[in-house]
């Protein structure tokens, strides 16, 4: 009895071992923090895929800087095989593949509907971003999808109302280091000055900067208004698109199964960040106007005149970045079949 016991053990031992050998374990990290929306959507990520897999896919998260600390060192993290998963910004991926600054043209896409429309995997606009990714990291890197992180961009300043382009003369307005948002802010009549992130608090409050160009969640958890950051316009001039990729060679070594528990982790992903900066705004924008803050909604005729007056961006973005017009025509007419399938349904709906 002792024995078959004894044997009967060590089987188990060795089952255990065999299936712990067999666990996939994905490292994915997010430079941001557990308030933010890419959170919202690797523990969204995390949870789905550890259970549709039935625990043979474990999904370790590593949120701040832990693992990288720019877009360049964490897309080579991810390039080596050191970084399974990784989330970035237009801004922060800029540098590595220039043409993904397409998301940060301004006034393309008019609304959330049309934006989480554009943004499904399988629209001519993916595709080919996702076909280009490819080829630009020679096979290494995958995007995965594309959300959101912190709703839509708007113009801030601590110095007036902004109701028109000829508002914009001559104020200081923050943006990244990348070329298109600095083009955008020139176009208006603005100066852009680029600030990094950590540094932007201060250069409200000592005047180095006068405005910048955020979602209302990254201005409420900044505390910015505290810094003089009074007004905003909700001209929504970009959605703020969150790229998601993964190392090639760790997605095409899983069988059929975990890559379709992958992919569907990446959609439950894309859901929950579309979802999060609609609801946490309610209160940030509550608490912007309780503090005494400004916040003017253009009408059409202003925001077009806002789109007018960009419009030089478009031709600079095509000219300038090496695949610009391939991927600002893909934008484009995703933009315009998702127009169309959302003018469609909602004249049969207000029938």
């Amino acid at each position: 009895m002792l024995k078959t016991l004894t044997a009967a053990a060590i089987a188990a031992l060795m089952a255990g071992t065999a299936m712990a050998q067999d666990t996939i374990t994905l490292r994915a990290t997010a430079n941001s923090n557990e308030n933010d929306e890419d959170y919202d959507g690797l523990i969204v990520f995390k949870n789905y895929v550890e259970q549709a897999s039935n625990g043979s896919i474990e999904v370790e998260m590593f949120i701040g800087t832990q693992l990288c600390s720019n877009g360049s060192e964490c897309l080579q993290g991810v390039a080596d095989g050191n970084i399974d998963i990784v989330i970035q910004t237009s801004g922060g991926t800029a540098n590595v593949f220039p043409f993904v600054q397409v998301l940060d043209l301004p006034y393309l896409m008019s609304n959330d509907r049309v934006a989480e429309a554009v943004l499904e995997n399988g629209t001519e606009f993916v595709d080919t971003m996702q076909e280009m990714v490819m080829e630009g990291s020679g096979g290494a890197i995958r995007l995965m999808t594309i959300g959101n992180t912190g709703g839509w961009r708007n113009f801030a300043n601590t110095q007036k109302r902004i109701a028109s382009p000829e508002d914009m003369a001559g104020l200081k307005i923050r943006t990244v280091v990348a070329d298109l948002p600095q083009e955008l802010v020139k176009a208006l009549g603005a100066s852009p000055t680029p600030i990094p992130w950590p540094e932007l608090f201060t250069s409200f409050q000592t005047g180095v900067v006068e405005g910048s160009k955020n979602g209302i969640t990254d201005i409420m958890g900044m505390k910015f208004p505290d810094a003089g950051l009074q007004y905003i316009t909700l001209d929504g001039h970009a959605y703020m698109g969150a790229l998601w990729f993964m190392n090639n060679e760790r997605f095409m070594s899983m069988d059929d199964a975990q890559k379709r528990v992958i992919l569907d982790g990446f959609y439950q992903l894309q859901q929950a960040t579309f979802a999060s900066p609609k609801r946490k705004s309610i209160q940030a924008y509550e608490d912007f106007a309780a503090g005494g803050g400004d916040i003017y909604v253009p009408t059409p005729e202003e925001k077009e005149a806002f789109r007018e007056a960009a419009s030089p961006v478009y031709d600079w973005f095509k000219t300038n970045v090496e695949g610009g017009t391939e991927i600002f025509e893909a934008l484009n007419a995703s933009v315009e079949a998702a127009e169309a399938d959302l003018d469609e349904v909602m004249g049969a709906e207000m029938q």
